[in-house]
């Protein structure tokens, strides 16, 4: 079937090559991104005072200290930061961002990077990008950190649980040969569970065609027996467990980078597909209803009326 371009994307694809293919989010802030090149590439220092949200709460903060437009100040504010501490946050955004992380971040939000428009680096662009995946960095120490343990092929001694999303939740756990990431999802419209267990039958099927997938696993109402013992686990019709199996080959110092991009944003894909999934069916209901009346109006039939014959007679 030929389908136009705004309809796949509302479905959540791109066609090519007469291929339907999954549009995959960007691991980036494309706002803090292209707000900083522009400021950055300026002739001169110019003033700006820009508030920004990403997925799962987190919201970040552009501006200038007062009177010195010469400084850019990037803030981030998301509410599993804490549960990230214990787990090399600080650390890891030091290796990744260095004299530009501050050590005391702006009042009320988590973490802040400084920018000198006077001495930035000779690629600027990399270092905008490089800023605006500070939520992706964030979420990658704990990835980091249980990857590591596996390549050491030893196990965790407990669960690493980060509550990444209101009343939602990611957990993970190193093992000699494999990495456990299982995610608590909550589903607010019933609609989203019939839709969601589509999706997430066509991840655990996906192994019968790409052997190097990982290995994926899915419970409604009850948590996986791998949770036993963790505090506040939610239960109920609306709630999903998603367990991701990662193996070496995912883990590897090689493909690591990758597999923490895809993974830390599953719960986002995930919702992001059914809202693009509901919105299609919805769009194309209103198209077959719009085909429908138009039969109708054709099938009316054509008005009575009267016809004279002769003299004050009427038929």
């Amino acid at each position: 079937a030929v389908v136009s371009t705004q309809s796949a994307i509302t479905a959540g694809y791109y066609i090519t090559n007469n291929l339907r293919i999954m549009i995959l989010l960007e691991e980036n802030n494309r706002v803090i991104c292209e707000t900083l090149k522009a400021k950055f590439a300026a002739a001169k220092p110019e003033s700006v005072n820009i508030a920004a949200v990403d997925f799962d709460g987190v919201q970040y903060q552009i501006s200038n200290p007062p009177n010195d437009k010469g400084i850019i100040l990037l803030s981030a504010r998301m509410g599993m930061f804490e549960d990230l501490v214990a787990h090399g946050v600080q650390d890891l955004l030091q290796r990744e961002y260095g004299d530009a992380l501050q050590a005391t971040p702006e009042e009320s939000y988590d973490v802040t990077l400084k920018f000198d428009l006077a001495s930035l680096p000779a690629d600027k662009e990399a270092l905008a990008l490089k800023a605006s995946l500070l939520k992706r960095n964030c979420f990658a120490s704990v990835f980091e950190k249980y990857f590591k343990m596996q390549e050491a092929e030893t196990a965790s001694d407990k669960t690493a649980v980060v509550h990444y999303h209101e009343e939602e939740a990611v957990y993970i756990s190193a093992h000699p040969d494999r990495v456990t990431v299982i995610f608590s999802t909550l589903f607010k419209d019933p609609d989203d569970v019939v839709i969601g267990k589509v999706f997430l039958q066509e991840f655990k099927d996906a192994r019968k065609a790409h052997q190097q997938a990982p290995q994926v696993l899915f419970s409604y109402g009850e948590p996986p027996a791998e949770l036993n013992g963790q505090p506040g686990l939610l239960r109920g019709d609306n709630i999903g467990y998603v367990t991701f199996v990662l193996f070496p080959r995912h883990t590897s110092p090689t493909n690591r980078d990758n597999t923490i991009n895809l993974i830390h944003q599953f719960r986002t894909y995930l919702h992001y597909h059914i809202k693009c999934s509901k919105a299609f069916l919805h769009s194309r209901m209103r198209s077959k209803t719009s085909e429908f009346l138009k039969v109708l109006n054709r099938a009316k039939p054509e008005a009575m009326t009267e016809k004279k014959f002769g003299v004050g007679k009427k038929f």
